[in-house]
């Protein structure tokens, strides 16, 4: 507002008065006379620009700016009047520079304005001449309107009029020959062509009588034409072919009823599954049934497939399954043929003009046939639901089972190629049917196992060396298919060629097959190749080595000991120089023996009942974590037996040395609380559960009679001790390989319950050898002769003795004849290392044990008595370091602890006593009366024993 205000005082033609009357609020009281002089002053640009820049940024802020009270705000409290004009003449310098600067634009700018207004003008006198010339043309065109005769347009009309009607006669003439000609060859298009061209004419000539009869009896035709269109497409939901779809689609395109062929299509492929399905189930049983009874004719599809027989299920649920296949196969085709359809019909091409209706119309079937996807495939779910839940299944023997699944399971996989599907009506309905019947198959499969186990003689099953679980047919599966998510019987088809594994079903058999005709062609079941003839590998040079091996009759018996690889405990294979076998360890028992897997008929039968039961699982995966928790009962049940048969007994488990660890403690408790049916013992009757609760439990088993465990001859029953114990051992090893797989097919919340079942129970059954062979090592040896001999000897003597006491060569001797049982053992059942080590472990413990608990019971003994007993132990050790290769010895500082506590003093005494708590009190007991009664008090002896006291309170 301020420049132009100055512009206005400064550029006026017309002097301006100075008059308050024509000044705003916001204007400055400037004479023009005043502006004059200051613009005629000579000003440098730069000095110009640098007053322009002084201005206060607030004078250009918005037209409303009050300058005038924005001046009288800044004046200061006291006036002085000549600072007050030197301020205005800095507002009249900054003026006079603002105008200055505005008149030099204008000026700058004239030129451009003078060209742009000669060009209005000039553009103003075309726009009259072109309105002039407009009038003149409309008046033209009049004047030719009226003088153009009607006499020639109306000879125009009466020719086309004459040549429609020609056309009209002659179409006449061979309507109805044509209509029935095109009808029996099929060719709607041509017969709806040619009538409505008839209906197009009749309409120009409807005032006719004559022809207005006709159009009703053209439109009849095309009604009749119609009906027997909805028939032809109806044919095309069974057995699709791409000509005849083609010709009703382009017949229905005529008609213009495009979306009704899309929903008529539907309706009829809803009725061809229905018609199929309940064809299909009623040929069977009336075949069944065997007589011309009619009443199947009126049941109800639910109520038909109640009459299928067992023998029948599989057979028709296959041809069910193969013809409701063929419906989907020919949705899909349908599907296919209007895809490639709207492909051509976008090309542009000379000639078609792409409408808005035919839009519509693509659109609309390309919904309607994506929505039927889904719909279709309800509608087959939910007839094959029908009949799976129509048939009790818990009778039927595992295999045909199987093949059920199977069928289903490819079923599941068509729907998902057919519209991504995940089936939950099929897999509610197989689920249900596989838990009842898995439920009943596992409850008989434990009773099984039971009376296998309670007639098992633990005899070695003979299987070859190089055995795995992989050979046996049961787990075939696993090897066909990496993914556990494929069917069996498309694991096997899969295997015939890369290329046909990237297809899906409808490629596969887009033009001939069916997927379901391969279930019984490889139902056959394979050739199992794993047990060995007479439980040796037919290598010769390795019979030859064995055969010469046991012949030597000169050598002793510590070196006729089996030899294995001390790194990967494997047998040889090939011959091997006498002298190298004379080397080998001695606590090795496998020379004579290949290193084939110890195991027994029943292992065996637990293994292939896992592969059944992973197999039923890799087919049905929302019964996975019920398989997985039965196939973990059936190794509880074999652990639970081999524990119960072998390493019970109650004299043993009280010893105190931790033979049974509380991981295992705790495994066998939860074992025989959620498993074993305590009250079928007779001995608890009332005291467990209701009988509901009982269905889930098993009897206890009881070993065979023919098992004896009593006779010191075979240690105690040794050989079906290690079968017994080893081939559960194996059966945890194959469990452990088969942890990837179970756990790819266990649902995610249910993951935990397989990661506990393999750390508390699968990794315990090498923790069973403890117990069960501690009753071997605990019988094998006299230890009870060993305290008597020790009770004899003489420990108060007064002379350092150089010969040992005859206890010490006694257990030798009883030492040595174990290793000899152990060799002959061997001979029959080989003896792994582990399982050597382990036995020589708990006999040398218990050894050490009474050698102790012998020192123990001395009354009297001397610093002579106690190096004899130095020597005795040393002794001990040196001949039994040549029998054995354990080492460290086992318990061998509990022995030498012991008996150097002879010499502590009265302090280091009472020291050792808190720091070595696995001496029982009467061994402490026994060093403070026999060490230290001669050197002090009765008052400080009563102290030592009350802190032994004290240390064995909690134990009681």
């Amino acid at each position: 507002s301020f420049v132009l205000k100055l512009l206005w005082n400064s550029c006026s033609s017309n002097p301006i008065s100075p008059s308050f009357t024509d000044l705003s609020p916001g204007s400055v009281l400037i004479y023009p006379e005043e502006l004059r002089e200051l613009r005629e002053q000579p000003i440098d640009p730069q000095a110009e620009q640098e007053i322009i820049d002084s201005i206060e940024e607030v004078y250009f802020s918005n037209d409303s700016f009050d300058m005038v009270q924005h001046e009288l705000e800044k004046l200061p409290p006291e006036l002085n009047l000549q600072e007050l004009e030197e301020y205005r003449d800095k507002l009249k310098r900054q003026q006079a520079a603002v105008s200055k600067k505005v008149a030099d634009l204008i000026l700058e700018k004239q030129p451009a304005y003078v060209k742009e207004l000669e060009r209005v003008t000039a553009l103003q006198t075309n726009l009259q001449l072109a309105a002039v010339i407009c009038t003149n043309a409309r008046r033209q065109l009049s004047v030719a309107k009226e003088g153009f005769t009607e006499a020639s347009l109306g000879l125009l009309a009466n020719q086309r009029r004459r040549q429609l009607l020609t056309g009209l006669l002659k179409s006449l003439r061979t309507i109805k020959t044509l209509v029935k000609l095109t009808h029996m060859e099929e060719d709607y298009p041509g017969a709806i062509q040619l009538c409505l061209e008839c209906q197009k004419a009749a309409s120009t000539f409807k005032h006719y009588s004559c022809i207005s009869e006709l159009n009703s009896k053209l439109q009849d035709t095309l009604e009749q034409i119609e009906e027997q269109l909805d028939v032809a497409l109806s044919k095309t939901c069974k057995h699709f072919d791409v000509s005849h779809y083609t010709k009703v689609q382009l017949a229905y395109t005529l008609l213009g009823k495009t979306q009704t062929a899309m929903d008529q299509l539907h309706m009829h492929f809803t009725q061809a599954i229905h018609n199929t399905v309940f064809q299909v189930v009623l040929g069977y049983v009336e075949l069944c049934a065997g007589n011309a009874d009619t009443k199947f004719q009126k049941m109800q599809y639910k109520d038909l497939c109640t009459h299928i027989t067992p023998d029948s299920y599989i057979p028709c649920l296959t041809d069910l399954c193969k013809a409701l296949w063929e419906v989907m196969l020919s949705y899909h085709h349908t599907m296919q043929w209007h895809e490639e359809h709207d492909k051509q019909e976008t090309t542009p091409t000379p000639g078609k003009s792409f409408t808005c209706s035919l839009a519509v119309d693509r659109s609309y079937v390309k919904k309607k046939l994506e929505h039927g996807l889904t719909r279709i495939w309800q509608d087959v779910q939910l007839k094959v639901k029908a009949y799976i839940l129509g048939t009790d299944m818990s009778n039927f023997k595992y295999d045909d089972f199987i093949v059920v699944l199977d069928v289903i399971s490819r079923l599941m996989q068509v729907g998902e190629e057919f519209c991504g599907s995940k089936s939950e009506v099929l897999q509610e309905s197989i689920k249900r049917q596989s838990v009842n019947y898995f439920k009943n198959y596992h409850r008989a499969r434990l009773e099984e196992l039971r009376m296998f186990l309670e007639n098992e003689t633990w005899e070695l099953c003979p299987v070859k060396s190089n055995f795995n679980i992989a050979q046996l047919h049961e787990f075939k599966f696993m090897g066909q298919c990496r993914s556990p998510s494929v069917s069996p019987s498309r694991q096997a088809a899969s295997l015939s060629s890369s290329a046909q594994e990237e297809l899906s079903l409808f490629q596969q058999y887009q033009r001939e097959g069916n997927p379901f005709e391969m279930h019984m062609e490889h139902k056959e079941e394979e050739t199992e190749d794993v047990l060995a003839s007479n439980g040796y590998e037919s290598d010769e040079l390795e019979k030859s080595v064995y055969q010469d091996y046991d012949s030597d009759s000169d050598v002793p018996e510590e070196l006729k000991q089996d030899y294995v690889d001390e790194q990967t405990g494997d047998a040889p294979l090939k011959s091997v120089p006498r002298e190298t076998m004379r080397t080998k360890k001695k606590s090795d028992y496998n020379l004579n023996k290949t290193n084939a897997p110890i195991l027994t008929n029943t292992t065996l039968n637990v293994i292939r009942l896992v592969g059944k039961y992973m197999q039923m699982m890799n087919i049905l995966k929302p019964i996975a974590f019920d398989v997985i928790h039965c196939v973990s009962q059936l190794f509880d049940y074999y652990l639970y037996a081999v524990y119960t048969f072998f390493g019970r007994n109650d004299m043993y488990e009280s010893s105190g040395l931790g033979l049974i660890s509380s991981r295992l403690r705790t495994t066998l408790n939860r074992i025989q609380e959620s498993l074993i049916d305590m009250e079928a013992v007779g001995e608890n009757a009332g005291v467990h559960g209701p009988a509901e609760d009982r269905k889930e439990k098993v009897p206890s088993p009881h070993l065979s009679q023919l098992v004896v465990l009593t006779n010191s001859g075979t240690l105690y029953g040794l050989a079906q001790r290690v079968v017994a114990t080893e081939s559960l051992v194996f059966l945890a090893e194959q469990f452990e390989s088969l942890q990837s797989h179970l756990d790819a097919m266990m649902p995610a919340a249910k993951k935990p319950f397989l990661q506990q079942f393999y750390s508390q129970t699968v990794s315990t059954a090498s923790e069973l050898r403890k117990p069960i062979y501690w009753i071997v090592a605990a019988k094998a040896i006299d230890y009870e002769q060993m305290l008597l001999m020790m009770a004899g000897v003489k420990w108060d003597i007064r002379e350092i003795m150089s010969q040992h006491n005859v206890y010490v060569d006694v257990l030798l001797k009883e030492f040595e004849q174990f290793n000899k049982r152990l060799g002959e053992v061997s001979r029959h059942v080989r003896i792994p290392l582990p399982v050597s080590n382990v036995l020589w472990e708990h006999c040398i413990r218990l050894a050490n044990r009474t050698l102790v608990e012998g020192y123990a019971n001395v009354k009297k003994c001397s610093n002579e008595g106690r190096a004899l007993m130095q020597l005795d132990f040393q002794q001990f050790l040196m001949k039994l370091e040549k029998l054995t290769d354990l080492r460290p010895i086992p318990d061998k500082e509990f022995v030498e602890t012991y008996i150097k506590a002879y010499y502590l003093t009265e302090n280091d005494m009472e020291q050792f006593i808190k720091n070595h708590r696995e001496y029982s009190m009467k061994q402490l007991a026994n060093l403070v009366n026999v060490c230290l009664g001669s050197h002090i008090n009765k008052k400080a002896r009563q102290k030592l024993l009350a802190a032994i006291d004290d240390i064995d309170r909690p134990k009681r």
